[in-house]
């Protein structure tokens, strides 16, 4: 009888020590986060860029930017938002088609990484335009500086930039 007792407790110490491993779901998601990454608009969500997903999402581009691709967004920060003139987010936030022509000047269709990038003279926006690519003193877009590269994403890559461009015909 203390034989199979301490056959008994040996098997639920192993059972008790193996299966919260084994049926843990915290274990899974991060593993699977690392292989599939997560998608443009949400990654721009999850990385704080409140002001862009913001005026993504008041766009109607949201699924765009998570269901397409690939696509390479140069993504302003919030700071490069706060540097436009007073009023300007408001006014493009207030119109979505002009917000949108705004937006898709900022994405490029493709998966370019920043070691393409810096072989480009110029990149095609999906509004139409053409976005000058400088490689003197660092990477720039159409004169904003690329400050951090190739955050991977499942639908394409975002390079982050300290400017908002601003297409020519606005």
């Amino acid at each position: 009888m203390l034989k199979q007792t301490r056959m008994f407790a040996a098997i639920a110490l192993v059972a008790l020590t193996v299966s919260p491993v084994l049926a843990s779901p915290k274990a899974a998601p991060k593993e699977a986060a690392k292989e599939a990454p997560m998608a443009i608009y949400p990654l721009a969500e999850a990385a704080g860029f409140k002001t862009l997903t913001a005026a993504v999402k008041a766009a109607g581009l949201q699924e765009t930017l998570t269901v397409k691709g690939p696509f390479t967004v140069f993504a302003p920060t919030d700071e490069a938002f706060a540097k436009l003139p007073a009023g300007t987010v408001e006014g493009l936030l207030a119109n979505p088609e002009k917000l949108k022509k705004v937006l898709l000047h900022h994405v490029v269709a493709g998966d370019v990484r920043a070691a393409d990038v810096v072989k480009l003279k110029t990149a095609m926006s999906l509004n139409g335009t053409s976005l000058a690519i400088g490689t003197k003193d660092g990477v720039t877009v159409a004169g904003a500086k690329v400050t951090k590269t190739d955050i991977v994403a499942s639908n394409g890559v975002v390079h982050v930039i300290d400017t908002v461009l601003i297409p020519g015909d606005l």
